[in-house]
């Protein structure tokens, strides 16, 4: 594996890959990998010749009050892992290579980016599509692959690929979990073992939750009662818990039938944890 940190030498040697007709499979992640990220990877390889994993922590998603400094960077354990995985490109640039005119918002996540982890997080969306944008750009990949533990940000994603990137197939990874049912996450190692055990059970209320609506209980009531449940039981601080449509990422009603998809963001202790679950039919 080639650990690249310039944006030219990387599309150089992609140029040559492209010319002894080989097709490329990106993974974009910020680090502190796991078997979540090894699982994507695993995808990109099934579709492509060659896979590209960068590493990046995006100054640009994250806010005034959140985990930047202390988000994880493991630079070289990654390394490590990706090599051990068969990983050709590790792209892991600086915040120049990636903004060589300045941090500034060049794509936004309109109506929908401003909505849950956008609520809840302001201009997250706008710094995360600007990042990927310019990700996408320098790779020029046939195929990009994200997890679809982060829902709002596949829904969003997927849309500026299929404006801007229209050759590039988009890949939607299931998340992997625990035995316990808890997400697998870069954040995950913050958790103390009570907080844990505490995050582990928001999982088991989606569960919950999935089934009750699949059985044809309301939806307003379904929420309420696990909004009480983890805020009490999980002792958890939630910030949003939602069924929303996944053909629009807008809440439902009590009168919606058909597909839909729980989400959640919450915080358990200082730990901020995302999930979602598939609900395959409201009502029947």
């Amino acid at each position: 594996m080639k650990l690249i940190q310039s944006a030219n030498e990387l599309q150089k040697l992609l140029d040559i890959d492209r010319a002894e007709g080989k097709t490329i499979g990106f993974v974009p992640t910020m680090g502190a990998l796991h078997q979540g990220h090894i699982s994507l990877i695993r995808l990109a390889q099934k579709s492509c010749d060659v896979v590209v994993v960068s590493i990046y922590v995006n100054p640009l998603q994250f806010g005034p009050e959140e985990d930047f400094e202390k988000y994880p960077r493991t630079l070289n354990e990654d390394q490590e892992l990706l090599e051990a995985n068969g990983t050709q490109y590790l792209f892991a640039p600086t915040v120049e290579e990636i903004y060589p005119n300045g941090t500034e918002i060049t794509q936004r996540a309109g109506v929908v980016g401003s909505t849950f982890e956008g609520a809840s997080r302001p201009g997250h969306f706008d710094g995360m599509l600007t990042v990927v944008n310019r990700l996408m750009e320098l790779v020029q990949p046939n195929a990009v692959v994200f997890g679809e533990k982060d829902a709002q940000q596949v829904f969003i994603v997927k849309k500026l690929i299929g404006a801007r990137f229209r050759d590039c197939e988009f890949i939607e990874g299931p998340t992997l979990r625990e035995e316990s049912g808890l997400a697998l996450s870069s954040r995950n190692r913050f958790l103390s073992q009570e907080e844990r055990s505490d995050a582990e059970s928001i999982y088991h209320h989606l569960s919950q939750m999935k089934t009750q609506l699949e059985a044809g209980a309301a939806v307003s009531e379904v929420i309420a009662e696990h909004t009480k449940a983890i805020e009490t039981a999980a002792k958890a601080k939630l910030e949003y818990l939602a069924v929303i449509d996944p053909q629009l990422f807008r809440p439902v009603d009590d009168k919606h039938r058909g597909p839909a998809k729980i989400i959640v963001a919450a915080k358990v202790g200082e730990v901020r944890l995302i999930d979602n679950l598939n609900v395959k039919a409201i009502n029947g």
